[in-house]
């Protein structure tokens, strides 16, 4: 079954903006946990990163798990001002270790992923390159999390 995904930047809701480790309202971790459950059910996994006002978010798994869970990204009322980065084919899976996981980033960093190429979810593994995807900056900021899961 071919993998699908879709990457998506947004503007934090008020209930959640400001809060950059999560740890006032625990909203954040009420999303993600929200999202896990349904995302195993779906076998979708990705991850949500959080700079303190805005997400970005990269999702993975089957089209119809993947277009189930991406209907419900778009419905929620947690975030507003969504712009799609990228949606189509992933050929492999790249994060299989979370239904869903959020990590705090730097504002910068954040940037550097919303602005980057995205086209086909290509790697090619360097994120210090000047020529670095978007797949190959989220990995980076990823990784050190990934060998732990």
């Amino acid at each position: 079954m071919p993998i699908r995904a879709v990457v998506y930047a947004s503007e934090a809701g008020p209930d959640i903006a400001g809060d950059k480790l999560g740890l006032g309202s625990g909203k954040l971790d009420q999303i993600v946990d929200d999202a896990c459950r349904f995302n195993r059910g779906a076998g979708v996994t990705g991850v949500l990163l959080f700079d303190g006002h805005r997400f970005l978010q990269y999702l993975e798994g089957p089209e119809d798990g993947l277009s189930v869970a991406y209907s419900r990204v778009l419905g929620a009322s947690s975030h507003n001002a969504l712009v799609e980065l990228q949606r189509g084919r992933a050929g492999q899976r790249r994060l299989p270790f979370w239904p869903m996981r959020w990590l705090p980033v730097e504002p910068d960093q954040l940037r550097a992923l919303a602005h980057a190429d995205w086209t086909g979810f290509k790697q090619r593994g360097d994120a210090e390159a000047s020529n670095a995807t978007g797949m190959d900056l989220l990995w980076a900021l990823v990784e050190p999390f990934a060998i732990a899961a």
